[in-house]
């Protein structure tokens, strides 16, 4: 992978870098793959929602769907 600037990210990086984002997100409102693309694009990296996902999934993260806190009924 690389940086908008030239510079090689490894998918090791990436991968403890979309750790960290979900480890800090919002239980209420968690980060979706595209969500974390955007962010990481903002920081230069561009990076496909596929492998995102493909990234989470190794790592065992589930899906922002099955992060999200549910109030009790």
């Amino acid at each position: 992978l690389s940086t908008d600037y030239g510079e090689d990210v490894s998918a090791r990086g990436i991968r403890a870098r979309i750790q960290k984002l979900v480890a800090e997100e919002d239980s209420k409102k968690p980060l979706t793959d595209q969500a974390i693309v955007d962010i990481l694009k903002k920081e230069g990296v561009q990076i496909a929602r596929r492998t995102v996902a493909k990234y989470r999934e190794a790592m065992r993260i589930p899906s922002s769907s099955e992060r999200k806190v549910r109030k009790p009924r």
